[in-house]
């Protein structure tokens, strides 16, 4: 449906991403849950957790001020390969100091340490350049049918990049991607015929539709999305060294999905917003997302879905943290049984060199303690992520 007139737009799309990679340095979506309609090009509506892309993030990054790339740059140009240049008494101070400014530490002329660059990691709004890559594999489940279960997976990438608009004033950029595996099958759902014959809408039906319906598997290309946050360059600090960071946008979703049941088939848009306390030990906060639908297929449900990513990690060393960032999906579509997905979890996180590149590797699990009641959802998600970061100081185009 519609793929000729969709080809321009993946092709645009794909330019723009590569352009802010090569831009930016390299730089997340959970499930969602929407409603049983009739029509077959909406299927992919029915099973909750299927289609809607929404967005998750993590907790990266520490508000900087302007820094001078130039001079970190220079010294390192200066060092022969494989010697290590002794460090100043400034630099070597700084060092001593995994709570330092990184706009200090550069603008000193000194080399952030792994230590400082894991705090950077851990503040959603700031001045760093990073490349989410992402990979959940969730445990699907319909209550009314427990002895079914199938396994949904998607790669998703996130290029997140700062950019100053004053000297007062940030703005934090999300473009994200993602590859989707469905349990579905879209050439099966295709010959279906007479889709209102197969599936009850679920006002009327006693237990919706078995997870295993129709089978087989679809991967293929998921929406594409945009979200962007407005905030101060300065945190609001707090006794004992804590730190409070705040920002407001807006979300843009696209129907980029090849396929019909790996996307929503519209064009959605809405309001999000971003609080973080971001303590020396404690990392605690949580972004909400809304999405509405204003344009797209008219054959396909309509979108009108809150995703609340919250936050909780504590910093068990400078490198190493523990914690979970699971998403909250409301799907204001569904009735008060059917709306909620809430989960919890517990992971781990820690933050290596390679080469000079300080890169994050994570894994958690979440399990949802509140899920629909008679549609199928996800049970179970187990969460990979690796992100290289690099400080925004040293890329002018964010500067």
């Amino acid at each position: 449906m519609c793929k000729n007139t969709r080809m321009p737009l993946y092709a645009g799309l794909f330019l723009l991403s590569l352009l802010i990679a090569a831009g930016s340095a390299f730089g997340v979506e959970q499930t969602g849950v929407h409603q049983f309609i009739e029509g077959k090009s909406a299927y992919a509506d029915t099973i909750p957790g299927f289609n809607n892309a929404d967005l998750l993030t993590q907790p990266w990054l520490f508000v900087g001020a302007d820094t001078e790339p130039s001079r970190l740059l220079a010294q390192a140009d200066t060092e022969a390969e494989g010697e290590q240049k002794p460090l100043s008494p400034e630099c070597a101070a700084f060092a001593e100091d995994p709570m330092a400014n990184i706009g200090d530490v550069m603008r000193a002329g000194c080399e952030p340490t792994l230590a400082q660059m894991s705090r950077l990691m851990d503040n959603p709004l700031g001045n760093v350049a990073m490349w989410i890559n992402q990979v959940d594999i969730w445990v699907m489940e319909n209550d009314k049918f427990p002895d079914e279960q199938r396994n949904k997976a998607a790669y998703m990438g996130i290029l997140q990049f700062p950019k100053a608009i004053s000297k007062n004033w940030n703005t934090i950029n999300r473009i994200v991607y993602s590859v989707v595996s469905q349990p579905l099958d879209e050439d099966k759902i295709s010959n279906v015929g007479d889709f209102s014959s197969i599936i009850t809408p679920p006002e009327t039906s006693s237990g919706g539709a078995p997870i295993q319906f129709l089978g087989g598997r679809t991967t293929g290309f998921g929406d594409l999305y945009y979200v962007g946050l407005v905030s101060p360059m300065e945190g609001i600090k707090h006794e004992g060294g804590a730190t409070s960071v705040w920002g407001a946008g807006i979300d843009l979703g696209f129907p980029t999905a090849s396929s019909d049941v790996l996307g929503t088939g519209k064009w959605t848009a809405g309001p999000a917003a971003l609080y973080a306390y971001l303590g020396p030990k404690w990392k605690i906060g949580g972004l909400w997302q809304q999405y509405w639908d204003y344009a797209g297929d008219d054959n396909r449900s309509s979108v009108n879905l809150s995703n609340i990513q919250y936050f909780i990690y504590y910093s068990v060393t400078d490198t190493f943290s523990i914690g979970a960032g699971p998403n909250i999906i409301v799907d204001w579509n569904q009735d008060s049984d059917n709306r909620f997905t809430v989960p919890i979890g517990l992971g781990a996180n820690y933050t290596i060199n390679i080469g000079k590149v300080p890169i994050r590797l994570g894994f958690e699990v979440h399990y949802s303690v509140v899920r629909p009641d008679s549609l199928p959802a996800p049970v179970w998600d187990f969460r990979f992520m690796v992100i290289p970061a690099v400080p925004s100081a040293l890329i002018p185009f964010l500067n």
